[in-house]
């Protein structure tokens, strides 16, 4: 009975395993959490460099002013202190060009909030003080616009002009940015903030993040630093960017939200799709359906691909294991039927006409249900010779040919079949089959010889092996053969030309049945000249070289 379990698809192509489909969805669900974690830090950073570009962009103009201011009253050559940091961001083409670039992001560490300033112990430079009185009024109308805090320093620190008159003044020099201003060098930092009372200006805009960001420009001439321009201004939250920007970021959404669908969908039909597909082969296969007995098409996924081959396997075999059954079952009752219905009838013959019978009618009829159950004996007996064979479990063994041929040739001349040879094979040729299971094999094919041939038939004993290939332990005979007509239903279950001798049928069935368990076959080999004769050969693969020492 053949078997269609675990074979593959004579179409199999590439296919991706469970574990990739699951892997690439996990995979693209992370990255865009990634992305979208991403543009957040991103967008944060980009929100601190705006506002710190926009006071770059401040600064250097009223850097400009003041310097304008301040120059029409003090000697350039002399006024201020020499610039010691080199610019940041120098241009090697172009000497002119000083380029001041956004340079921080939400990840800097804040400094300590800008706590109100103290009064300077040192007198403002009074050239300074005056340019930046007349500058006061600008500054004031400037943070109006911007909401921008903005201060303008002489070279001391001293707080000369001011956006908010009350800071005149007091020193800023203990400050980092200003301090390296006052050297030359522009210079950005974040600083932690103080919320805002809530009925002040700058409330009225909810700039309410945690962070404010400060830039100190030096106001130069040549080589010669003559103060520092001050800012600060709280960045735009995050929540009102989104805000402002809630169209470009709802569009870009909806393309997430349709890439996740389409992820979703694509996953539906890499899986949801041959599951359904499984369920319904399954549904097809307890009724008996034919479409039960044929794989799910195109099922993408490898896993699935083979789970329903084998689902279309197991439903075949089970297929061809009922019909193996309801055939067996049916040859059984027409065997168990004939010699029962001999029995039953000797009986009620002996039993209406026991007394008119003479003795030798008596003896003949119950010779014949003593022949009768005989058969029927030897039948159950072959029948459970066959049930252990089909349920025989295959064990590692190994049997080597040579001795055991020769020890069944013995045998056979031994039990009266007149000649048998046995020609010269490979020495130490294993085969992997328990020996009691290939004897059992070899002496039916024998006695089927001794059986069909008579008593002086001839039994050749051969093993045909090219080293490539399975071996064959060839067993011929030169008695009568086997008719065309016969050679198809040769292995049939029940079949025999020899009933009256008491030949059941199930010989070459019990045989091939045992050696299926091990991977081996029992083969009908057309017969040679010059006698017609039978030729069976029994096919094993050998034990591979380097496992037979």
């Amino acid at each position: 009975m053949a078997s269609a379990i675990g074979s593959p698809s004579p179409s199999r192509r590439a296919r991706p395993r469970l574990w990739m489909v699951f892997a690439a969805v996990g995979v693209a669900g992370f990255m865009l959490t990634l992305a979208g974690l991403s543009f957040v830090r991103v967008y944060d950073d980009q929100l601190i460099r705006q506002t710190e570009s926009e006071l770059i962009a401040q600064g250097s103009v009223v850097a400009q002013v003041f310097r304008e201011q301040l120059s029409e009253g003090v000697h350039a050559e002399t006024y201020g202190r020499v610039r010691i940091s080199p610019w940041p961001f120098p241009i090697p083409d172009d000497k002119r060009l000083k380029p001041i670039l956004p340079s921080l992001k939400a990840s800097d560490v804040p400094l300590p909030p800008d706590e109100t300033p103290a009064p300077s112990r040192v007198p403002a430079e009074p050239l300074a003080l005056g340019a930046g009185t007349r500058l006061n009024p600008l500054l004031e109308q400037v943070r109006a616009t911007t909401l921008a805090g903005i201060r303008v320093v002489d070279t001391e620190g001293v707080v000369v002009g001011s956006s908010s008159p009350e800071v005149l003044g007091t020193t800023l020099a203990d400050r980092p940015e200003v301090q390296r201003a006052l050297r030359g060098e522009p210079a950005s930092v974040l600083r932690r903030r103080y919320a805002e009372p809530e009925d002040t200006p700058l409330a009225s805009l909810s700039r309410d993040t945690g962070i404010r960001v400060s830039v100190a420009l030096p106001v130069l001439m040549g080589d010669r630093v003559w103060g520092a321009v001050v800012l600060a201004r709280t960045p735009m939250t995050f929540a009102k960017a989104v805000y402002a920007d809630r169209w470009n970021l709802t569009a870009t959404g909806l393309v997430l939200v349709g890439a996740v669908a389409l992820m979703s969908l694509a996953a539906g039909a890499l899986v949801g799709r041959p599951v359904r597909a499984l369920v319904k082969q399954t549904r097809a296969i307890a009724v008996s359906d034919p479409s039960g007995f044929e794989p799910v098409a195109r099922p993408v996924v490898a896993e699935l691909a083979e789970l329903s081959e084998a689902l279309a396997g197991m439903a075949t075999a089970l297929r061809d294991r009922n019909q193996y059954i309801r055939s067996f079952a049916a040859n059984v009752s027409h065997e168990f039927k004939t010699p029962l219905a001999s029995i039953q009838g000797a009986v009620e013959l002996l039993r209406d006409s026991a007394d008119v019978m003479s003795p030798e009618q008596r003896t003949r009829f119950l010779a014949n249900v003593d022949a009768d159950a005989r058969r029927l004996t030897r039948l159950v007996q072959r029948l459970l010779e066959l049930a252990r064979a089909d349920s025989m479990t295959a064990t590692p063994s190994r049997v080597e040919l040579a001795p055991l041929l020769e020890s069944l040739a013995a045998r056979a001349r031994a039990e009266g079949v007149a000649e048998v040879h046995v020609a010269p094979g490979p020495a130490g040729l294993l085969l992997p089959l328990p020996a009691e299971v290939l004897d059992d094999v070899l002496w039916q094919l024998v006695t089927n010889a001794r059986q069909h041939g008579g008593e002086s038939v001839r039994v050749d004993l051969a093993v045909e092996a090219d080293g490539t290939g399975p071996v064959r332990v060839v067993v011929r005979d030169n008695g009568r053969g086997i008719s065309e007509a016969n050679r198809a239903r040769i292995f049939d279950a029940f079949f025999t030309t020899a009933r009256e001798r008491g030949g059941t049928g199930l010989g070459l069935t019990i045989a091939q049945s045992m050696l299926r368990a091990f991977g081996a076959g029992l083969e009908l080999l057309p017969a040679q000249a010059p006698g017609p004769g039978a030729a069976f050969a029994v096919v094993a693969a050998p034990v591979p070289v380097l496992q037979r020492k």
